[in-house]
């Protein structure tokens, strides 16, 4: 069990800024894992994982925020082999834009193996509004979370079949689309959240616990559920803390 003080994350962007707030997601993201007790640096681009410099090495845990439907296959080896190393990976909202690019989904392959999902439409009910995040699991990254709700996009996935589901939305026709979901990569922890569109998303208590959390686990840190300074000192919302549920 590593000491929590001697972790540390990066958080990686990369695309385009034409659908995503990729500098503001960035800074958003670096300040909630930094919350968690995380020393956290932020960087720009997938080339890093390919020859890493000590600030990706040293990392225990990336979280990625991606909005491109590029992925070169020298980076997402790269990156899948860090995971499998060891590394954790927590990834965020578009992050699994998979096979829209040259080469369809064989191109992401690796990629897609690696995170677990891929990004297939909004659905019927437009791009984006507000829906009730229902926590379906015990486990460490959603642990001390009820119920929530969220301002963002709507995603529709295809996912593989070895993910563990912690959390879902119900759509219009009454399925439950699966939202946060964990798996294991070789020796690395893998969380994906479909969450995370924009600041009203990035500002919401639950979606910020969400994050702090997964990070944690992804990092190896399995006592995300005490209750300890870092847990009392941020908000859910309605007065009330991590803290005061058990």
């Amino acid at each position: 069990m590593k000491l929590r003080g001697s972790a540390s994350a990066l958080v990686v962007v990369e695309g385009t800024d034409l659908h995503h707030d990729l500098i503001g997601a960035a800074l958003a993201l670096q300040e909630i894992v930094t919350e968690a007790g995380l020393s956290t640096a932020r960087a720009v681009g997938l080339d890093r994982f390919t020859d890493p410099m000590p600030a990706t090495a040293e990392a225990d845990v990336y979280v990625l925020y991606r909005s491109s439907t590029v992925f070169e296959p020298r980076q997402q080896k790269a990156l899948a082999d860090l995971v499998a190393a060891g590394k954790g990976l927590v990834v965020l909202h578009a992050s699994n834009l998979f096979g829209f690019g040259e080469g369809g989904l064989d191109a992401d392959r690796t990629a897609y193996e690696l995170i677990g999902s891929r990004y297939l439409s909004h659905g019927d009910s437009g791009s984006e509004g507000r829906f009730d995040v229902r926590i379906r699991a015990d486990h460490p990254v959603t642990r001390h979370l009820d119920d929530f709700a969220i301002d963002d996009e709507y995603y529709v996935l295809e996912y593989a079949d070895d993910v563990q589901v912690l959390a879902d939305r119900e759509r219009p026709d009454g399925y439950p689309e699966p939202l946060v979901y964990v798996r294991e990569h070789g020796a690395g922890r893998v969380c994906y959240s479909a969450l995370g569109h924009d600041p009203r998303a990035w500002g919401s208590p639950g979606f910020r616990q969400l994050v702090r959390q997964a990070a944690l686990w992804a990092a190896g840190l399995d006592d995300v559920d005490s209750v300890d300074s870092w847990s009392t000192r941020w908000p859910l919302g309605n007065g009330r803390t991590i803290g005061d549920r058990a």
